[in-house]
């Protein structure tokens, strides 16, 4: 069939106006190296120092306008509203329960080591024994003294000393370092900080792992910025699994 000279003459003008139409309806995705976007993330301060540096440095190659806010983790409650209400786009920890809309992903499942100093009495002959008789440090951003190890530990009818509380797992290795407590401490947190001067040993009762979770709204789940932010954690992460935890 051929067109008639006005069909000719409009189909330049129509063609582009249905190109219009179709990236109003179906925007291309926008370039990361030109996306301005802030992402903040609400995590404990263990997840939050394996993250931090490598996070920032593959932005800086990748996206270099998107800003980075980790906000302390104030409660799976809080952060899950905080998630709902748009006040924070992701979410790193154990999310066993959550909102609606609220979407996760398990990164890994975290297990523990017992952590002490290298040169600490009990580490030669380490034992259920020895690790009920010298004192604790538990790490809580609410101040509590209990954890469910404690409850595990009732249920067989043992009970261990908490001899300090402590709101940051940052603080944990320079005390163990000069001092004689032990602390239970996610493994990949361990090992980003093992020294010579600390040694971690496995627990010596089953303790369960949990897993990582990554979390976010539903609404974002298109989001590219938050999508790239995202897939540089799993990422990172994913390069945290090196076995050079140092055993007595």
């Amino acid at each position: 069939m051929k067109l008639t000279p006005k069909a000719e003459m409009l189909r330049g003008p129509i063609r582009d106006v249905l190109v219009q139409v179709r990236h109003l309806l179906d925007p291309p995705a926008p370039r990361l190296s030109e996306l301005v976007q802030v992402v903040r993330i609400s995590a404990a301060d263990a997840p939050t120092a394996l993250l931090a540096r490598p996070l920032i440095e593959k932005l800086g190659r990748t996206a270099p306008n998107i800003s980075i806010v980790f906000k302390p983790w104030l409660g799976l409650d809080i952060v899950a509203r905080e998630l709902t209400n748009g006040e924070t786009e992701l979410g790193l920890a154990l999310f066993d329960r959550r909102g609606d809309h609220i979407k996760t992903e398990t990164l890994f499942e975290a297990d523990y080591v017992v952590a002490m100093r290298r040169e600490h009495p009990a580490a030669e002959s380490f034992d259920l024994k020895s690790w009920l008789a010298w004192p604790h440090i538990v790490v809580s951003g609410r101040g509590e003294r209990h954890t469910p190890l404690d409850v595990s530990l009732r249920a067989i009818g043992l009970s261990r000393q908490v001899g300090l509380v402590v709101p940051s797992f940052q603080l944990v290795p320079e005390i163990l370092a000069t001092t004689d407590l032990f602390a239970m401490l996610p493994r990949k947190s361990f090992e980003a900080r093992s020294g010579s001067d600390l040694v971690g040993l496995p627990p010596p009762l089953e303790v369960a792992s949990f897993p990582l979770h990554l979390a976010w709204h539903d609404r974002n789940t298109d989001d590219p910025g938050i999508g790239h932010v995202a897939g540089i954690v799993r990422a990172v992460l994913a390069e945290e699994t090196s076995e050079t935890i140092t055993y007595a």
